[in-house]
């Protein structure tokens, strides 16, 4: 019997880190893993190079991804967001605060995961088995990304069920829903160590900005920098990624903006 076939997963692959650390915890299962990126829009589309990079490193140290890259481009193109139109600034500032909002993409995870969801139901069909619908959504979006909260999937995964033949044979996982950036980190920790990968260099291949330069290097202002800068440093681990500022600076300055947002509670 092949037992990786056992553990059938199809995922959302970004190219951040929440996605990233995802596929490193579903290969650490070893699990047959198949990961969905998607092209629709985004001024940050730099995290799809990261994520193929980062398919590439894995693939190296012999672990095999399928890998698609699905284009909503011309679709999504008609949603308003901070994060499609040029003609809106990506916010700076703490990722809870009310702007932050800006950066929402209207019924984007529905439209992620319905996608998932039917390429779920085809290699079950295809391959005669039970696969996971996996997404590396967390607590820490769900003051600003309604679509990553814990009933808006519970709601959607009865939709599905209710609209497809074959969702018997599909779930939903969601490891991190009641987590945060920081267990996310500790968590891919422990996977790199499972796999036998270097830590620094997976993360390396990843952006979580909105905002990187035209060399890639990350702004450490927006408020997915800010998350993700302050994760780092309370796993007590410089980020590898590349700033456009050195370490120090930006993570002075995401400390000074968290304690700006407390104080104004």
């Amino acid at each position: 019997m092949d037992v990786r076939r056992m553990s059938r997963v199809v995922m959302a692959l970004s190219g951040g880190m929440d996605s990233t650390a995802l596929l490193l915890r579903m290969l650490a299962r070893r699990s047959e893993v198949t990961c969905i990126s998607y092209d629709y829009g985004q001024k940050h589309i730099l995290e799809l190079q990261r994520a193929a990079a980062n398919i590439e490193y894995l693939e190296s140290k012999g672990y095999e991804v399928e890998h698609h890259v699905a284009d909503l481009s011309s679709a999504m193109a008609l949603f308003d967001s901070a994060l499609t139109d040029s003609q809106i600034s990506v916010p700076e500032g703490h990722y809870e605060e009310e702007q932050m909002k800006q950066t929402v993409v209207p019924n984007r995870n529905a439209i992620f995961s319905s996608i998932l969801y039917g390429y779920a139901l085809s290699v079950s069909s295809k391959e005669d088995v039970d696969v996971s619908v996996a997404l590396g959504v967390h607590s820490g979006d769900h003051a600003i990304y309604p679509d990553c909260r814990p009933e808006f999937y519970d709601a959607l995964v009865q939709a599905f069920e209710a609209g497809n033949w074959g969702s018997h044979r599909v779930t939903m996982d969601l490891p991190y829903v009641d987590g945060d950036k920081e267990s996310i980190l500790r968590d891919a920790m422990v996977s790199c160590d499972s796999l036998g990968v270097d830590f620094d260099t997976v993360f390396r291949n990843t952006n979580t900005s909105y905002s990187p330069d035209q060399l890639g290097r990350s702004s450490g202002r927006t408020g997915a920098d800010v998350e993700r800068i302050l994760a780092f440093h309370a796993i007590g681990r410089k980020d590898p990624v590349e700033y456009v500022e050195d370490w120090s600076t930006v993570l002075e300055r995401a400390l000074a903006t968290e304690k700006e947002y407390e104080a104004a509670l």
